[in-house]
């Protein structure tokens, strides 16, 4: 179909450019043509970047031009500067290709002007050196009608995706962190690594597309580049030593690379996971009462340094050790004479080498916890603890696990109680009074008294 007639008498709809919506006066058709629309860049290989055979591309509204679906900038520039179309909110279309090829065909049907708002340009200048420009834009009733039906299509799909990896057991993925292979459901991956290395992105049933999202991931991380800063290092043990130091062990919210695969952005036509849920908090605002008398505190539960074993106190968690695993932590405190610090590094310390599954006893590496934790009770090794200059380093001053509530809990205060105290077998020394008199006769304040009374 040929482009449609821009020059002469003003057509149907059309608005002078006083008062256009985007017009640029001023420019000419033949200026048009040399309009830097989008950043450029040099071609990757020697004979440029071309699209592969066979690859889905998307046809211009009016001409038999196509273009790459990846490419839809080059097609908005075709069209903009051959056509003189305008398409509004581009980003706000869930479906460009069907959105294309809808209106490729609408425009065979009537005229051009019966769809969009014409936007005449230079309109002072004379007249055959004025332009018009069209713009198809949402404030059309079918144009509005199509976005939205476009966006619950692609809902659908998403949903339905998404329902089929859930459902789906022949997931295979590794570990980014620790290479630790995983078969099964998608969330077995997705929690091991919440768990045991504290990088969240989100529960499994909100995640789409899951595993061409962790592919991303994992080539970052290939290329040495921090998930959350996006900074790049020299080597893995920097990358590693920052992200756990910075506590970087999670993505950049800021980065819109990964909107597409969290279902909520997919919820409300033009809006993302932030202004959906910036509605909510504002809803919940507008009804919340003044009234907190039935507010209740959960506590935070600190977990145990041998098994899974939780408690919301840490004199609970204490006697759980000793009993289970015969450690005694404020025993070791007090024999050791450790302050804030000290207990720090050796929490830090014994979670590490638990994660690690080695024994800080004899050194020995097991292949799962529960064979490290079966060896240390029979051997008597939780209480072996190594020579204090092997723990007391300044490396364990960092949480091996960045929500160890263990390590908020842990005090120096002289008042905490000790086991010993705790049996009540506390020996109380008395003051020697047997030498009243003599105590009298030399103490100092018979010095000061008589010095006051000569000053008074």
């Amino acid at each position: 179909m040929a482009a449609p007639k821009t020059q002469g008498a003003a057509t149907k709809g059309e608005e002078d450019g006083a008062d256009n919506r985007g017009g640029a006066g001023g420019v000419s058709y033949e200026d048009s043509k040399d309009c830097i629309l989008e950043p450029l860049s040099l071609p990757e290989s020697p004979g440029g970047t071309t699209s592969l055979e066979g690859s889905p591309s998307v046809p211009c509204i009016f001409c038999e031009e196509h273009f790459p679906v990846d490419e839809q900038d080059k097609l908005l520039k075709h069209m903009i500067i051959e056509h003189k179309i305008v398409i509004a909110d581009v980003k706000l279309v869930a479906d460009f290709q069907r959105y294309i090829l809808y209106w490729r065909k609408r425009f065979t049907e009537q005229p051009v002007t019966d769809f969009c708002s014409v936007i005449r340009i230079n309109s002072t200048a004379p007249f055959e050196e004025q332009d018009n420009y069209f713009l198809l834009c949402d404030v059309l009733p079918e144009d509005r009608v199509l976005r939205e039906e476009l966006q619950k299509q692609r809902l659908k799909e998403i949903l339905e995706q998404q329902q089929q990896e859930r459902n789906d057991n022949n997931f295979h993925g590794i570990c980014m962190f620790c290479n630790e292979e995983f078969l099964g459901n998608r969330s077995v991956l997705l929690n091991h690594m919440a768990r045991e290395h504290a990088f969240n992105i989100g529960l499994p049933d909100n995640i789409v597309n899951c595993n061409e999202f962790l592919c991303i991931l994992q080539k970052k991380l290939d290329n040495l580049q921090c998930l959350y800063c996006e900074k790049t290092f020299r080597d893995k043990n920097t990358l590693k030593d920052h992200m756990r130091k910075k506590q970087h062990r999670r993505i950049n919210p800021k980065n819109r690379e990964y909107d597409r695969f969290y279902v909520i952005n997919y919820l409300e036509l033009g809006k993302s996971w932030e202004e959906v849920q910036l509605e909510d908090d504002r809803e919940l605002l507008d009804h919340q009462e003044d009234d907190w008398s039935d507010w209740e505190e959960h506590p935070v539960s600190a977990v145990c340094l041998f098994c899974e074993k939780q408690a919301e106190t840490i004199e609970k968690l204490c006697v759980h050790m000793e009993d289970a695993h015969e450690f005694d932590l404020l025993k070791i405190k007090s024999e050791l004479g450790l302050n804030f610090y000290q207990q720090v590094k050796l929490v830090n310390f014994i979670r590490r080498q638990i994660h690690q599954c080695k024994c800080y006893g004899c050194h020995e590496k097991f292949k799962s916890k529960a064979d490290l934790r079966t060896h240390m009770e029979e051997t008597k090794h939780t209480s072996l603890l190594p020579e204090r200059q092997i723990w007391d380093q300044p490396q364990y001053y960092f949480p091996t696990y960045e929500n160890d509530t263990l390590l908020c809990t842990l005090s120096d205060s002289e008042s905490d109680l000790t086991a010993q105290e705790q049996n009540g077998n506390i020996a109380i020394i008395s003051e020697d009074t047997s030498k009243l008199h003599a105590l009298k006769q030399n103490s100092i304040l018979n010095q000061l008294l008589p010095h006051e009374c000569l000053k008074n």
